[in-house]
């Protein structure tokens, strides 16, 4: 028996591969979950799967799971969870491009809470953007646009009645957005919350320049290297603000040189049909 699990910052999808049957935790970015919170998590999918706690297989991509370190460090805590050692540590991007590539070359983007590229050459990442995180990276995220708009509001550079409208939406922002920011865990997960009031204006000028803009700093910082020598342009991306602003990016594409591949909001379900092809 395999089980999958897609993890980002903000939520991970756990599937077994045999059955389709699937659970979803909080994200287990291990930078910022604790011991105690991972294996709740993992407590929680055994009882909602309903699994045998032995002979499984498990292949964990993982946001955050770029170093050796972490990577050691989420094994063993999956291993103490489900009783297994035949366990697979890999990054949220393998799983990306495993999902939407397959077996071909391709450029691959995440675009959900926190943000990557990278090029793919059909059986491994064979070139990668720097991963900096959400305060020096992250750019094109829901996390980059949430920091657009409450940086833009706190300093009055909206207009008057796109920031009264932010205001209707989040009622409390004025009281709660140095707290969220600077004092609770999970500052990105906050950030990329005030995402949506954007997506669902894309066509307001204010909001597209905002949605264009994370796009382009995404395209200079994480994208434009990865072009330069990819032997193949077709750009294919995952996650849920990726699908959110999905009918801007054929224009991105195309002002960029590039061609439009697959758009997944979530992944896991294409990787299920991966490992069935491939393990």
């Amino acid at each position: 028996m395999t089980l999958i699990a897609d993890s980002g910052s903000t939520k991970t999808t756990w599937m077994l591969v045999e059955s389709g049957n699937m659970t979803v935790t909080e994200g287990l970015n291990p930078h910022f979950t604790t011991d105690e919170q991972f294996l709740a998590a993992c407590t929680a999918v055994r009882k909602n799967l309903q699994h045998p706690t032995s002979n499984i297989q498990l292949f964990f991509y993982g946001a955050g799971c770029g170093s050796e370190k972490q990577r050691l460090r989420v094994s063993d805590l999956l291993s103490k969870a489900f009783g297994t050692s035949d366990i697979y540590v890999c990054t949220d991007l393998l799983g990306a491009c495993r999902a939407t590539c397959g077996d071909q070359p391709g450029l691959v983007g995440i675009l959900g809470t926190g943000s990557n590229a990278c090029y793919y050459n059909g059986h491994e990442i064979s070139m990668q953007a720097p991963s900096l995180g959400y305060i020096l990276g992250d750019h094109g995220s829901a996390n980059h646009v949430g920091r657009m708009l409450l940086q833009d509001y706190l300093t009055d550079k909206m207009p008057d009645d796109i920031s009264a409208m932010f205001h209707d939406t989040y009622t409390d922002i004025d009281d709660t957005w140095l707290d969220a920011v600077y004092h609770r865990p999970h500052a990105n997960r906050y950030l990329a919350s005030l995402a949506p009031f954007a997506t669902a204006r894309m066509a307001e000028p204010y909001c597209n320049g905002c949605l264009c803009g994370a796009l382009d700093d995404w395209y200079c910082y994480q994208l434009a290297d990865l072009v330069l020598t990819a032997a193949r342009r077709e750009l294919h991306l995952v996650g849920a603000f990726a699908d959110a602003i999905k009918p801007m990016l054929p224009g991105f594409c195309r002002d960029n040189g590039l061609t439009l591949g697959r758009v997944l909001a979530s992944p896991i379900e294409a990787l299920r049909q991966y490992h069935i092809k491939n393990f």
